[in-house]
């Protein structure tokens, strides 16, 4: 016999557990951001275990130790690349901070010739807005090393995880199996393996997509002219992962450090910054990551907000995943298709089309 709960005790239960779960992850971020992160990486060194077992013949810990030193070694590859670029760019910083007081003070120059504004309150706004600026510019700095030398503990966990998840991952696999009745195994086990399969092709689109980003941004600021154009194309591959904060970001830092050195392409950058992310959200992620796990922009700013808020910068990288994971999970179970509807994009309708035929070669289509 089902008990039918009012809709205000229902709500109520739901806003709680809600809260629960939320209060739940921001105590436990040293833990859950780590293992989440491993899960991720797990489903996309899984075919790479599996082949090993299937062609080489390794058993399943060599497999593992084997995904696992190719996983450090990427890591390791990103974390040597930033920390050398790094290394460089703070080395210059006390040129390029000199090189925007120089360009602030010829661009108030020339506003107050061609504005004829008061010199003296000019300076005074210029100066504090320098001040911003440099601040900011710290902040950018400060920010973007935080992002990528994560904590030791971070990597520790991550590392223990991800060789957990893959060695035991028949055992987890056929515990999730034996959660549901005999009965549901075929249902359970096809959605199991689609959801296996498209997560893991979201996760490789979304390195594609990385790499294809940077090339881009790489291009794009070698043929300006700027100055650490590697630095800063990788740089906006990865903080593209951040949906639309991301490329912001990095466009600042590029027009900034363009505008620093003296380059005069500043605009021709922030031009090329807009139709490098209009590429990417037309061709690039349509066809490398695809609409299936697509999440519309304004679940995409709370999920954000929400998973910086909770595990920081991490938070904002994984949430995007979450939510994609969360969605494929939602389409596929009975009474939570609305939930996964509401996290994609708008369906577009099936329009009609009337054909009219002019010769026997020559036929036009008409949309209704």
């Amino acid at each position: 016999m089902k008990i039918k709960l009012p809709f205000v005790l229902r709500l109520a239960l739901i806003l709680i557990s809600i809260l629960a779960l939320g209060y739940l992850a921001k105590i436990g971020k040293t833990v859950l951001a780590p293992l989440f992160f491993s899960i991720l990486m797990a489903l996309l060194f899984l075919p790479f275990a599996n082949w090993l077992e299937r062609k080489l013949r390794f058993s399943r810990t060599i497999s593992t130790f084997s995904s696992l030193l190719l996983m450090m070694a990427v890591l390791s590859g990103l974390v040597y690349f930033f920390s050398t670029q790094l290394s460089d760019f703070a080395k210059d910083f006390p040129v390029l901070k000199a090189q925007v007081s120089s360009s602030f003070n010829q661009l108030q120059i020339w506003v107050s010739n061609t504005f004829h504004l008061n010199f003296a309150k000019q300076m005074s706004y210029i100066n504090q807005a320098l001040e911003n600026v440099l601040s900011s510019t710290a902040l950018i700095l400060g920010f973007t090393v935080s992002m990528f030398s994560s904590t030791m503990a971070f990597f520790l966990f991550s590392a223990l995880f991800f060789i957990f998840i893959l060695n035991y991952r028949r055992l987890l696999y056929q515990f999730i199996i034996s959660i549901f009745n005999e009965q549901h195994f075929e249902r359970v086990n096809e959605g199991i393996m689609e959801i296996q399969k498209i997560i893991k092709e979201y996760i490789s689109g979304l390195f594609i997509q990385i790499i294809i980003v940077s090339t881009l941004t790489t291009i794009l600021l070698s043929a300006l002219g700027v100055k650490y154009a590697i630095l800063l194309g990788v740089l906006t591959g990865l903080m593209n992962v951040i949906p639309y904060v991301g490329i912001i970001f990095s466009a600042l830092i590029a027009c900034l450090i363009s505008f620093a050195t003296g380059g005069n392409h500043t605009l021709m950058v922030a031009i090329g910054y807009l139709v490098i992310h209009a590429i990417d959200g037309n061709l690039i992620l349509p066809l490398v990551v695809g609409s299936k796990v697509k999440i519309n922009a304004l679940f995409t700013f709370i999920g954000l907000l929400i998973g910086e808020e909770l595990w920081g910068i991490s938070g904002m990288f994984l949430s995007i995943p979450f939510l994609a994971i969360l969605k494929i999970i939602f389409e596929r179970v009975e009474g939570l298709q609305p939930w996964g509807k509401i996290l994609g994009e708008e369906s577009k309708l099936n329009k009609t089309r009337r054909k009219y035929k002019l010769t026997k070669k020559i036929t036009l289509e008409e949309k209704e």
